[in-house]
């Protein structure tokens, strides 16, 4: 059984585990210093952030979601648990917080697409830089109408 849950400061390490293993397996277009880079500054705000945690019955953290002012900045899942749900789980429980939330995703991460069109969000727009200025564009979604 799942439960979400705000985060913690103990979850600090684990959620950068969890960041880490899933940019290493779905983000393969990103230049290795491209990906130390985003590294150092994940590193800096994450353990801090406020998240939702999908955690399981022994309250081990397996994936998270954060969101700022209804826009979804981050979810991640750990790749041991990718295609079990946790994922669009995290993205019902942000939804029913902000219905008409949005998000950004790497254009060269197919399947992340694939998902949140598949949760009912829609093409909005497309920037060809990501938020940090690199060459990674990024496609704009909003779920809603």
């Amino acid at each position: 059984m799942i439960t979400i849950r705000d985060s913690r400061p103990d979850d600090g390490d684990r959620v950068i585990e969890i960041w880490r293993g899933a940019v290493d397996a779905t983000h393969d277009f990103l230049l290795p210093e491209d990906r130390l880079a985003l590294d150092e500054m994940v590193c800096g705000f994450l353990p801090q952030a406020p998240l939702w945690l999908a955690v399981d019955v022994k309250d081990y953290p397996l994936a998270f979601l954060l969101i700022d002012n209804g826009h979804m900045e981050a979810l991640f899942v750990d790749p041991r648990y990718r295609g079990t749900g946790l994922g669009a789980a995290l993205v019902r429980h942000g939804l029913a917080l902000h219905p008409e939330m949005t998000t950004d995703v790497n254009e060269q991460n197919g399947q992340a697409v694939g998902f949140y069109e598949k949760m009912g969000f829609r093409r909005t727009g497309r920037s060809s830089l990501d938020g940090q200025g690199r060459p990674y564009p990024l496609i704009h979604l909003r779920h809603g109408d």
